[in-house]
């Protein structure tokens, strides 16, 4: 019984931690991508508004996509100055669970451009500055067409070469990269950074601590919920996120969590994980819905890259042995946490990453 209660807060905890209209590519050299009219629908910045520097080796441009759901995604768009006339390969970034494009997946994407790929950072549905009511929802479905829905944006592209198109998913959006590329075809190199798989943490808890009698608590628990939220007409956020401030006691990997969402470091006043909750009820979905069933089918290139220390590492390296072929490689980075490879440019293999990508789309 013991056990049972400990394995439910762990995933109470899991869950409120990681669940802590369009118009296409417009090429026009005044136009920030999106038209004035679009930009006040969508409510979408066109000042620089990511926790990193803009780079001068890139053009970036705002740009937004449509998911088969109708739901229609804001992403950056960084294009190396030097590309000229010629296709380039391009990679669709997301994540981390809960962040928006100004944070980590910019941060990969603008430096990928730097290194001559044409990428793309998007906030997932429902999430940021990408469409979707009500606000905060995550769906292993809808999360991995998030995906598919990028690469189909990047294939329209004059610049981009359709047959070199890749992805990048970090933290839970690893996971969901994972699916997509165990789904779509035409991802042709998927790389995963510090990865999590949600259904897997919501379904069992951290370190696959629950039950099947947990689990049914759990359900209970969330669809009493879902019985609430119909009766007042509103969605109830997740209980327990990131707290405003640390007492000492936390688990380490909640430290490191608030010291990178809730500090100069990594806070954006869109992000979930900086300012809310998921809500309350996106768990049941993931509980019933394992992402990475068919990932022993992935054919195209995969690099799996996590911290030696991180919490998560286990996702990683689980992930990994389900892969097949000789084209499946898995880093492991000495010393790093979770969230040093969210931001710390010193940790983060970017060199092996783009290694990985020129080798595989090309």
């Amino acid at each position: 019984m013991q056990t049972r209660r400990i394995a439910l807060r762990l995933t109470a905890l899991a869950a409120a931690l990681n669940f802590i209209a369009c118009t296409g590519y417009k090429n026009h050299e005044n136009n920030p991508i999106i038209s004035n009219e679009n930009m006040e629908t969508m409510k979408l910045t066109n000042e620089w508004d990511k926790i990193f520097p803009q780079s001068d080796k890139v053009d970036h441009r705002k740009v937004t996509f449509t998911n088969r759901y109708g739901l229609t995604l804001a992403a950056d768009m960084y294009i190396p100055r030097n590309a000229a006339d010629r296709k380039l390969a391009a990679i669709a970034v997301s994540g981390p669970f809960g962040a928006v494009k100004e944070q980590a997946s910019g941060l990969y994407a603008q430096t990928l451009a730097e290194r001559g790929f044409l990428t793309l950072a998007f906030d997932p549905s429902y999430t940021g500055e990408s469409s979707g009511e009500p606000r905060h929802v995550a769906s292993p479905d809808i999360n991995t067409e998030d995906f598919s829905a990028a690469v189909d944006f990047l294939s329209t592209l004059d610049q981009v070469d359709s047959e070199r198109i890749g992805i990048l998913g970090i933290c839970g959006f690893g996971g969901m990269g994972l699916n997509a590329a165990a789904m779509d075809t035409r991802i042709k190199a998927t790389v995963t950074s510090t990865m999590y798989d949600m259904s897997r943490v919501n379904a069992n808890g951290y370190f696959d601590a629950m039950d099947a009698d947990a689990r049914y608590e759990l359900r209970k628990q969330l669809n009493a919920q879902r019985t609430q939220d119909a009766k007042t007409g509103s969605i109830a956020p997740a209980q327990g996120g990131l707290p405003d401030s640390l007492q000492g006691n936390e688990p380490q990997f909640v430290k490191d969590y608030f010291n990178y969402y809730k500090t100069s470091r990594g806070f954006h006043v869109r992000s979930i994980n900086s300012n809310g909750a998921w809500n309350a009820t996106s768990s049941l979905s993931f509980m019933n819905m394992p992402l990475l069933t068919y990932a022993n089918e992935i054919r195209s290139a995969v690099l799996i890259v996590h911290g030696e220390k991180a919490h998560s590492r286990y996702f990683s390296e689980d992930a990994f042995k389900k892969l097949k072929g000789n084209n499946k490689e898995l880093l492991i980075i000495p010393g790093a946490n979770h969230t040093d490879l969210y931001d710390r440019t010193d940790v983060i293999p970017f060199d092996k990453i783009t290694d990985f990508f020129r080798k595989y789309l090309k």
